[in-house]
């Protein structure tokens, strides 16, 4: 009899998951165009689940930046200015130049090979105009190379960033004319191979500041 509201009591929680996790990964390669709005009841009937879970999970969303809540009660993905899209590079210039230099130390072959792998991917979306494919293929290279650096604290705080510019990011991609792929990904690799801690840690932040300029230029 004591654990009798176990059961249903894991099924909300996997359902809140399941639902939190699906959105929260659409909104950060920009599945979700900026400013879109999300019901409860749409996000329900689309996950097939109760109000409870999608309201847990919209809510959770709200917390991480990642989805905005009016004063009316609206939720929908956020819509940034320049300046605010500034402070979110500058924040990922603070973050990931540190997190790229914790990680030199164990880029040990394998790491860049896929890192290598990865960014062929990245060139193809570009070359496709694909530009959610662009947008995950590139937040995996970021990833797998940061993962490398045991900081998790730190790697969840650059995983919010992304999160919040992930519909953003996607609207810019869509005006961008150019197919040539980025080329400081190759300056990464480069200095990993190298064991170049100046130069990685030059190369990261021109690919995290460098490469906004270019599309809210």
């Amino acid at each position: 009899m004591i654990h009798s509201n176990r059961a249903p009591q894991d099924a909300a929680s996997s359902a809140h998951d399941r639902v939190y996790r699906t959105l929260r990964s659409r909104i950060m390669y920009g599945k979700i165009a900026p400013g879109e709005a999300l019901t409860l009841r749409g996000v329900g009937k689309e996950f097939n689940v109760s109000m409870t879970p999608a309201r847990e999970a919209v809510r959770r969303l709200v917390a991480e930046g990642a989805l905005f809540l009016s004063a009316s009660g609206r939720v929908s993905t956020p819509e940034l200015t320049s300046e605010r899209l500034e402070e979110l590079a500058a924040l990922r210039a603070l973050l990931e130049v540190e997190l790229a230099s914790r990680a030199l130390p164990r880029a040990h072959m394998a790491l860049i090979d896929r890192l290598t792998t990865i960014n062929a991917n990245v060139s193809d979306a570009v070359t496709r105009r694909d530009a959610v494919g662009y947008i995950q293929f590139n937040l995996e290279f970021h990833r797998t190379l940061y993962l490398r650096a045991q900081a998790p604290a730190m790697l969840a705080m650059a995983e919010t960033v992304w999160l919040q510019l992930g519909p953003t990011m996607r609207a810019l991609y869509g005006r961008l004319r150019t197919t040539e792929p980025p080329h400081y990904h190759r300056l990464i690799v480069a200095a990993l191979r190298a064991g170049d801690e100046p130069g990685l840690r030059l190369a990261v932040r021109s690919d995290v500041t460098q490469g906004l300029r270019l599309l809210v230029r």
